[in-house]
């Protein structure tokens, strides 16, 4: 097993050093993973106790006017703003609850796997299903939630021989449970960690870590309209290009209800600074319900993300030279200098001015064996 690690370990290194090497040219921004995920809501305290369950609590909270919130984010609505972090980890997957006092919509609402348009939040858990078990039981007492059974997959072909009692196979078990107001992904790991990829709070009831990555699912042409993530912001790709993934593979066939047949195109993109707050791009390559127009900032549900950087300035040059129209440099609620902007994939980002966190991300990915 330990070979097996090491050498994966070193093949994903390889390949890392080859995207790099093939991106040497992309802007050193400085830039974080997502940093926080955002969620417009007209129920802001069920949400701070909903999302306690998870191990999130309110770290800061602000109030603006009408007129503040039309400046900063196009929104002409009072707003109140609670950030939210879980544990100690404040270098990414950080929650904003977005409480507009008349949010403009009800937002992409609940739907079927891939609807353009919906946004997923994904953190690690010991005990996924105890999570699928209670939510289960909120679709039977008449909620809006659809959980997908838990699949197990050696996504990193980290195990080797001939599986069984004594040879335990390493891998990941996954679900997706898809709300009308949220859409959560959870995994649990077996046999191995990722230093600094998803840290479980011991406080939470739940068991479950920060956001560790986030899923979105857009359309057009995937190429151009994520080509802005690299040039602008500074991410990594994953590939050179988009890739085709589909239902040959266990846990995306599970996770997004693939039918035979089916596949959809796929692109990650990673902080050079943090190998967590990754970004997961889904365009489907099949008919699907398409309710983009409303993940306009100020509808209800996930709408809004963010990303920080030293270097705010360089940034939103980088992006002005994508001809992508954003608004100016202005404090933002926390009185942190920011901008917001809508990229041509129909994600919305706001970019906060922040030179460092108390936490450190890792910036190296590496399987460490847990002999579980």
């Amino acid at each position: 097993m330990k070979k097996i690690f090491a050498a994966t370990t070193l093949l994903l290194m390889v390949g890392y050093a080859a995207i790099a090497q093939q991106n040497m040219q992309l802007p050193d921004t400085g830039i974080s993973g997502v940093y926080e995920v955002m969620v417009g809501t007209d129920r802001p305290q069920f949400h701070i106790r909903y999302f306690a369950e998870f191990g999130f609590r309110v770290v800061d909270s602000a109030v603006i006017t009408a007129a503040q919130a039309k400046a900063i984010y196009g929104v002409d609505s009072p707003l109140k703003s609670y950030r939210l972090q879980n544990g100690e980890v404040d270098s990414h997957g950080l929650l904003r609850l977005l409480a507009w006092e008349k949010p403009l919509g009800p937002g992409v609402g609940y739907g079927i796997p891939e609807t353009i348009g919906q946004r997923m939040a994904v953190m690690m858990t010991k005990d996924i299903t105890r999570i699928v078990d209670i939510y289960q039981l909120e679709r039977a007492n008449g909620e809006k939630w659809l959980p997908i059974e838990p699949i197990f997959d050696d996504l990193y072909n980290l195990s080797s021989g001939k599986p069984g009692f004594f040879n335990r196979p390493a891998g990941v078990r996954e679900t997706a449970i898809y709300g009308e107001w949220f859409v959560h992904v959870f995994f649990q790991r077996y046999g191995y960690q990722i230093p600094g990829y998803g840290t479980i709070n011991p406080n939470a009831p739940l068991q479950t870590s920060e956001f560790t990555h986030h899923d979105f699912i857009i359309k057009g042409d995937m190429a151009a309209v994520t080509r802005y993530y690299s040039e602008a912001l500074g991410l990594q790709p994953e590939e050179p290009a988009p890739v085709i993934d589909g239902d040959w593979q266990k846990g995306p066939r599970r996770v997004f209800d693939m039918p035979q047949g089916y596949s959809h195109y796929y692109r990650g993109f990673v902080s050079p600074n943090n190998i967590c707050g990754k970004l997961k791009f889904f365009v489907p390559r099949a008919p699907k319900p398409d309710r983009s127009e409303n993940q306009r900032i100020g509808e209800l549900g996930i709408t809004l993300h963010s990303l920080y950087t030293p270097k705010l300035n360089m940034v939103y040059e980088l992006i002005k030279k994508q001809q992508i129209k954003s608004s100016p440099i202005q404090k933002n609620e926390f009185g942190e200098n920011s901008f917001v902007f809508t990229g041509p994939d129909g994600v919305s980002w706001q970019i906060i001015e922040k030179t460092n966190t108390k936490f450190k991300p890792e910036t190296k990915r590496e399987f460490k064996p847990t002999g579980q």
